[in-house]
């Protein structure tokens, strides 16, 4: 089975090849974010994550004390619907999905987008995990992860991408999560995790297997 890294370096290569200059621009973006550690204060191993409370696709609110119940929990931040490289790595969670949950663990995945937003991509809206709307970035915010996106992403997602974030996202429109994945152990407790402000690359899920049977 192919990874998720050859996955999103083959999205890449063909994103440097229809636009060069963009994807240098982008390129620069990161390695500035990385010295300046963007993501640096996300939430660490042997940290207890913070609880929240948020609206699933169907407005009905999801709470993290109420998952841990049950079990661990994995937490993945994501952009939106409208990020390629978003679905290609929600695509490759559903499909270890069953892996996930025989292990006892709950997969939630979190993006400001609003609730009747959140699954209007086929790549998502077939999904069989909770997918929650963190609409002004404040969980985000807690777990470390909320960026300010540069403006040359911005505009392009404006200008080239026609993209409304004023309704995406429900008037959050410079605000987005840093990539990252938690998981977390049933007393909330971070025990593995992937933080990299690097959009284009996402956390394999085969590390989160491993995570979790370590735990059991």
């Amino acid at each position: 089975m192919t990874t998720l890294k050859a996955q999103t370096d083959a999205k890449i290569n063909a994103g440097r090849q229809a636009n060069p200059k963009f994807m240098k621009g982008v390129d620069d973006i990161i390695a500035q974010a990385k010295i300046f550690k963007e993501g640096a204060s996300a939430i660490n191993i042997e940290q207890t994550a913070p609880n929240f409370e948020l609206p699933d696709a169907q407005g009905n609110l999801v709470s993290l004390a109420n998952l841990l119940k049950k079990g661990p929990v994995v937490v993945t931040f994501y952009r939106g619907s409208w990020c390629p490289y978003c679905n290609l790595q929600l695509r490759a969670l559903q499909e270890k999905l069953a892996e996930i949950n025989s292990l006892g663990a709950t997969l939630i995945a979190i993006s400001p987008q609003v609730p009747d937003d959140s699954l209007t991509e086929s790549d998502i809206k077939n999904m069989e995990f909770a997918v929650l709307s963190d609409q002004d970035a404040n969980v985000a915010e807690e777990y470390g992860v909320a960026w300010e996106v540069p403006g040359i992403l911005m505009e392009h997602m404006r200008v080239d991408r026609k993209l409304d974030f004023e309704k995406i996202n429900n008037g959050n429109t410079t605000i987005l999560p840093i990539p990252a994945t938690f998981v977390l152990d049933r007393n909330g407790k971070v025990v593995w995790r992937f933080v990299d402000v690097d959009y284009r690359t996402r956390s394999e899920p085969n590390d989160i297997i491993n995570a979790l049977k370590a735990l059991s």
